[in-house]
């Protein structure tokens, strides 16, 4: 599938971020099922323990929003590298999310797509644990 569109927006909300400590900038686009688009940012605090990620930003605004069946993630950083989800994020985009597309770019306009279960292969919803 096609997530140029989605990566674009999450480069708009990379600007929005407000990495206080870490400098490190980080916007999310969250694409809904009927094909709406949330946007989150990473927000940091002095107490830095009650810092949000983006994805959870997205994830969480989206659901206070009423969304509840989603497609994909895309996730845009001011790293050179790609950046994956946290392992905090991963927890909650598979438990609240399922196992969708996770669009990652870099830099040099490339992009990585990976479903959730790659990223998350044992998750607390998983298989695994039903043996």
């Amino acid at each position: 599938m096609e997530y140029n569109f989605l990566v674009e927006k999450s480069k708009i909300a990379l600007k929005k971020a407000r990495p206080t400590y870490s400098n490190f900038y980080v916007g999310a686009a969250l694409l809904a099922e009927n094909g709406d688009i949330i946007l989150g940012c990473n927000i940091e605090t002095a107490s830095y323990g009650l810092t949000i990620c983006a994805e959870r930003c997205a994830i969480f605004k989206a659901i206070s929003e009423g969304y509840t069946k989603f497609k994909a993630i895309a996730i845009a950083s001011s790293s050179d590298d790609f950046c994956p989800p946290c392992g905090a994020c991963r927890e909650v985009i598979m438990d609240l999310c399922g196992n969708i597309d996770v669009v990652l770019s870099n830099s040099k306009n490339e992009i990585k797509i990976f479903k959730m279960n790659e990223l998350l292969p044992f998750n607390f919803g998983s298989d695994f644990f039903k043996k």
